[in-house]
């Protein structure tokens, strides 16, 4: 058995994550604590009573979503878990390099409310869009981008076969959506996004985020860390530091990365962290691939017992 740990990203947030296992594990209490004591609020209370418009906030949702999940990280640490490698969904690649040794958790945690500040400013509220276009080839959405002529829109994830979502200028990303129905699409639906992430119009975002990145130390990762921007292996702190930066105005390779994954053997893959959004891309991907989640005290308890049985 060969084990990979995958982190979500923005949009698996939801009122009452990581309360479970705050409530079982010393370990994920401590979690809540040094994140409560990085950002200067408390964390626990948003994470776990809302409300649900403030968590919401790109520059909450952020932070909150990497404590949740290295809370989970962490208690399956304590039990001996451990992954061959890691990888995480847009932001949850910040929760996978931090699980990694990457980043000590108190700069994580201060570096993606800041990255979520730099989202925010980057595009003014209203002016951009993203969208899921379903039941589409790669290449189709593709020359429908490069078809619309009303402004800048782009391939922002490609997250699985028939799912990718687009983003630019929210009239451009209307008609492509348009576009993208007249040419066969079973759905092409707006998503509830504040910032329209992994696309050009994030530029200035992430020339403000390498700057922030440049005054933190990173390390080499403990175990290899496949990245969202280019699908490949990292193991050294300065390429991980360029792909972070290049991440957030270039086009997400999930399921090219989970491809990847799959071709270095890894044949186990546990989401860690709220939610099964990735559980659900990786099914479409490699539907041969063992896949579990850790979420709380339930999804924790049926992953161990599996692990136990395999080995």
């Amino acid at each position: 058995m060969k084990t990979a740990y995958v982190f979500p990203g923005q949009g698996s947030q939801n009122v009452g994550m990581g309360k479970d296992l705050c409530d079982h594990f010393e370990e994920a209490r401590k979690v809540f604590s040094e994140a409560s004591d990085a950002l200067g609020y408390d964390v626990a209370n948003l994470c776990f009573q809302g409300p649900k418009e403030e968590l919401d906030k790109t520059f909450r949702t952020q932070p909150c979503m990497l404590t949740a999940s290295i809370a989970a990280f962490r208690v399956l640490a304590e039990r001996g878990v451990t992954p061959e490698a890691v990888a995480g969904h847009s932001l949850g690649e910040y929760s996978a390099i931090t699980a990694a040794g990457v980043l000590t958790f108190s700069d994580a945690v201060r570096l993606t409310e800041k990255r979520g500040m730099f989202m925010q400013e980057a595009v003014p509220e209203g002016k951009g869009l993203m969208a899921a276009i379903l039941g589409l080839e790669r290449k189709k959405v593709d020359d429908i981008c490069l078809s619309v002529g009303s402004g800048y829109v782009a391939p922002a994830n490609y997250n699985s076969p028939g799912q990718i979502v687009i983003a630019g200028e929210r009239q451009a990303v209307e008609d492509a959506m348009k576009l993208a129905k007249e040419a066969g699409a079973k759905r092409a639906i707006a998503l509830a996004v504040s910032a329209p992430s992994h696309c050009t119009l994030m530029a200035g975002a992430s020339a403000r985020l390498s700057d922030l990145l440049n005054t933190l130390e990173l390390r080499s990762p403990s175990v290899p860390v496949m990245n969202n921007a280019d699908a490949l292996f990292l193991s050294d702190a300065d390429s991980i530091r360029t792909s972070l930066v290049k991440q957030l105005n270039s086009p997400l390779l999930w399921e090219d990365s989970v491809r990847n994954m799959r071709a270095s053997g890894i044949d186990t893959i546990i989401e860690v962290g709220p939610g099964k959004v990735l559980s659900g891309l990786i099914k479409r991907i490699e539907p041969d691939v063992r896949i579990f989640n850790v979420e709380d005290v339930e999804s924790l308890n049926k992953t161990l017992e599996a692990l136990k049985i395999s080995n």
